[in-house]
């Protein structure tokens, strides 16, 4: 008979997505990962098998949990749409700020996949992923500038499908340049500006 598992799934997931979007897949050693779950080698392999089952889990887990918190200040309709996406810069400047306290960048699975086409070929379910992530951040993000279009805070003559991937752009320069130690202030700036083209 199996024995149970005696640890919390969803926490290792958490943890492994935390080195992986700092680290990414090559640099996180499976001793970092039982180090930052909490757990033993054992224990996470009779669990998921291998580093890059793993990898999947935890890229499936970041981007479940990453959506819905988009999703959350995408869809407020008590902001403008404006409102709306600097509320999204906002909360990853945030995050910058809290990763830089403990002496590093916040990292992105996501970024840090593309940036790997090793990685996707490795396992197509990675591209399958990313690629569904991609279209649902895109859809939200025009979905956001419509509704600006419509309350008047962002440009009109703007492409809602054009905006959605100047912010999705933004926001991806904003995690490889916090990688290089630029300061938390100079980064919402960077992004603000970023921003600027679309809004009225």
């Amino acid at each position: 008979m199996a024995r149970p598992r005696t640890f919390d799934e969803t926490a290792v997931l958490d943890a492994a997505a935390r080195e992986f979007r700092v680290h990414g897949f090559a640099e996180t050693s499976t001793e970092q990962l039982c180090a930052a779950a909490g757990v033993r080698r054992s224990s996470l392999y009779n669990a998921f098998a291998s580093k890059d089952e793993l990898f999947v889990r935890a890229l499936e887990h970041y981007v479940a949990m990453t959506g819905a918190r988009q999703a959350a200040i995408l869809t407020d309709d008590a902001l403008s749409g404006a409102e709306r996406l600097r509320a999204l810069i906002d909360v990853i400047v945030d995050e910058e700020l809290q990763a830089s306290s403990r002496g590093h960048a916040a990292g992105c699975m996501v970024v840090q996949s593309f940036m790997n086409p090793d990685l996707r070929e490795r396992d197509e379910r990675v591209v399958r992923i990313l690629d569904r992530d991609l279209r649902e951040r895109l859809s939200l993000l025009a979905g956001a500038i419509r509704a600006g279009r419509i309350d008047g805070s962002v440009a009109a003559g703007i492409e809602p499908d054009d905006g959605a991937v100047l912010v999705s752009t933004v926001i991806s320069g904003l995690r490889v340049t916090a990688q290089t130690g630029t300061d938390v202030e100079t980064l919402r700036r960077i992004a603000l500006a970023g921003l600027s083209a679309l809004l009225d």
